[in-house]
Order: structure tokens, then sequence, then C-alpha cells
């Protein structure tokens, strides 16, 4: 494979890649059971008719090996936010400086847009991922609670109205 690496972004041909790492995301969280999509849902969600997010991807003599994916949030107090979901590479392609050129390209896109700040979150025990973001002057915030509300609460509350 060639050490050349171009990112770009996603479109409708990368869903399996994508898919993929995410699928190796969740095994490495020990929650590959939890994962619902589908390489197909993700080929319509980011790239149908109605797009929920953006992504870009790290991709090496042809092959995808890394991924940003991303989508607009509004602060009522700030305005425009992104909110990067995941930043994945592939555990082959790890300690490259690949993560890096992800979150780099991310956030020229965040400046070009104007965005107020890019949020995501980071699990407590993912040392290695912590050091990495600590590079980059991340505030770790230790005030706010994540707080969601699940499809099937989401279901039974809509069957009881």
């Amino acid at each position: 494979m060639s050490d050349a690496i171009q990112i770009r972004q996603a479109n409708s041909g990368d869903a399996e890649a994508m898919h993929a790492m995410i699928c190796e995301l969740a095994e490495y969280e020990k929650a590959l059971d939890q994962v619902e999509l589908t390489a197909e849902r993700l080929r319509n969600d980011g790239f149908g008719d109605t797009s929920y997010f953006q992504a870009l991807v790290a991709q090496a003599g042809g092959e995808v090996i890394g991924m940003a994916l991303y989508y607009p949030r509004y602060s009522t107090w700030k305005g425009p936010t992104l909110y990067l979901e995941d930043l994945i590479v592939r555990e082959p392609f790890r300690r490259r400086g690949i993560g890096a050129q992800l979150l780099e390209k991310l956030l020229l896109i965040a400046e070009e847009k104007g965005v107020h700040r890019l949020e995501w979150q980071v699990l407590d025990w993912n040392e290695p991922a912590i050091e990495f973001y600590k590079k980059y002057k991340v505030v770790f915030e230790e005030e706010w609670l994540n707080c969601k509300i699940v499809r099937e609460e989401i279901q039974r509350f809509a069957q009881e109205k």
C-alpha cells in the first residue's frame, strides 16, 4: 500500500468501508452487539435525498482506512457548531498521523463554515484518544452530563399520546 494518504469528502461508494470501521470501533468499545446501522442505511442517511451527516475519509492505495463523521448543530448561546460523531482510523493504520490529518481537515472546514466550536465525546477510559486530543488544546468538560432518550422510549411515548 502506498504511503500517500488522501483526505476527501466521503461518497456513497464509501458506505461499506465506513460501516466496517464503525463496527471495528464498536468492537473496540465492547459494544458491537449495539450496532444496528447497516451500510445501506448509512448510504441513505448520508448520501440520499436528505443527508443527516457528512464525512471525511482517509484513503491510501485505493482503500478507505479512516473517517471523520460529522454534522451541524446549533447552540442557542453561540450559534452554529459542528459535532464530530466519530473519528476512526483502522487499527493497522493507527499512530501514523492519519487521525491528525482527518481532524485538521475538519478544523479547516469548521473555520470555512465560521462555526463557533467543534464538539465531540470521548470515553473516559480511552487514554490513547484522550492523549491525542490533548495535543489540540481540547477543553474536557466535567460539568455537563450526557443525556439521551432511546428509540424504544420515544416509540412508547408516541404510542401513549
